[in-house]
């Protein structure tokens, strides 16, 4: 969980959390941005326990903020660790001196009133913080609270390493069959993330592979369960930033990328053996609507073409109306930062410069029932009825209130749902 420490929370940190806290997920947190003007420490800890009730455990503690950010006291190991600033911007490791707690030294490195405040700020976490307990983190129950300065790469190896320490061996994974074990002999993959033109020069797609049991080789045939086919796992790639290289074998935890030529959706499970299905991505409630158009008819292809592989990766929701008549896609985003991610790369990847159209609306409803639950109630106000990706309806409210009023008018809808799994039996 990447926290701006000048802004706190987020509403796509809330979104995002609302996923891990329904997968249980273990959360690291990252307060970045410690050498611009920054909320205190101890109260953007606060805001995470209030706002998700959620215990932090601060593992290093900031020195100073903004322009008077020295450096980070690492708890584990009662240390200072100093940073030199210089003209990188984060492109090498930040020049570091470490020094144990209580070093003379640090009197002389450090301001006082900022070593005064250290001081207290490490006996109050001392006295009434949680301990750090492995067992907690994994349950999700507890975050490990780290600062630093990704533009200065300071910070940013101590959470690395850390990570390293205290994160959870592959687990079991639920699927259609019951819990696959990491050492369940057969091999299952999931795939979360989709990428296309990540090599502009070459136009490549690829797909992300989670190895959640058995082993991988490279090569080898499994089997795609959304489509029965099967599928030959070549050119398989680890990547860390612009780093590419090939992999021969993986076992559960890995993440492999995959070559994909339109063979791969995200939620997609792949196995050996038996068929095995695990459950789908869940689809954020998005809060903002917007028609998407082309206005260069010349241009047709190239528009269907990105609007297929942006909207594959799932960088927008896609919904439709169901109005035949219309058959602009009406694009779904939790951020306006999205519709500008997806204009931007309209246009440098495919070359249309499309328009947006935005709709009065605010709050996506799913509605669980399906259209049987729709006829039941008929007529319906205030809200507009379209259909998702899969044809499934959906209702947009222009507010809460709205969603208020229309369940306790029409009880009979029966649940609406702010986020929707992928159907699990789709082709």
């Amino acid at each position: 969980m990447l926290i701006d420490a000048g802004k706190g929370l987020e509403p796509q940190t809330r979104k995002l959390f609302e996923v891990c806290r329904m997968r249980k997920l273990p959360i690291f947190t990252f307060i970045n941005k410690m050498d611009r003007p920054a909320l205190e420490a101890l109260e953007l800890l606060d805001e995470i326990e209030k706002e998700f009730g959620l215990s932090t455990h601060a593992v290093n503690w900031p020195i100073g903020s903004g322009d008077r950010f020295m450096g980070l006291y690492y708890r584990p190991k009662d240390e200072v660790h100093l940073f030199e600033k210089d003209q990188s911007h984060g492109s090498k490791e930040a020049t570091v001196c470490v020094l144990s707690w209580g070093n003379p030294l640090l009197k002389e490195r450090i301001p006082e009133d900022l070593y005064q405040q250290l001081e207290e700020e490490i006996e109050l976490l001392d006295a009434v913080a949680p301990s750090l307990e492995l067992e907690k983190i994994h349950e999700g129950e507890l975050t490990p609270v780290f600062f630093g300065s990704a533009m200065n790469n300071f910070g940013v190896k101590l959470f690395l390493d850390s990570f390293l320490k205290y994160a959870q061996q592959p687990g079991p994974h639920m699927a259609d069959v019951g819990l696959i074990e990491p050492n369940y002999p057969e091999f299952t993959g999931f795939v979360f993330k989709l990428q296309a033109n990540m090599d502009p020069k070459h136009r490549d797609k690829v797909a992300f592979v989670r190895v959640c049991s058995g082993q991988f080789t490279k090569g080898m045939k499994v089997q795609l369960a959304r489509t029965g086919k099967q599928v030959a796992l070549t050119r398989p790639q680890k990547m860390f930033a612009q780093d590419r290289m090939t992999v021969e074998t993986g076992f559960a935890g890995d993440v492999i990328g995959l070559n994909n030529p339109n063979t791969f959706a995200i939620g997609d499970t792949i196995y050996t053996g038996t068929r095995i299905v695990f459950p789908g991505i869940p689809s954020f409630s998005p809060e903002l609507f917007s028609y998407m158009r082309n206005p260069n008819p010349s241009k047709y292809k190239q528009f269907q073409k990105g609007l297929t592989e942006l909207l594959g990766e799932g960088a927008v929701q896609v919904l439709y109306s169901v109005d035949s008549g219309r058959t602009d896609p009406i694009l779904a985003a939790v951020g306006q930062l999205q519709f500008e991610v997806l204009q931007y790369r309209m246009l440098s990847e495919y070359g249309v410069e499309v328009q947006l159209e935005p709709l009065g609306y605010s709050v996506a409803r799913w509605v669980t029932g399906g259209w049987p639950a729709l006829q039941r109630v008929g007529k319906l106000y205030n809200c507009a009825t379209v259909k998702d990706w899969w044809g499934r309806p959906v209702l947009l409210f222009r507010n809460e209130w709205s969603v208020s009023q229309l369940k306790a008018e029409s009880s009979e809808i029966g649940e609406l749902a702010p986020y929707a799994l992928p159907p699990m039996d789709i082709q």
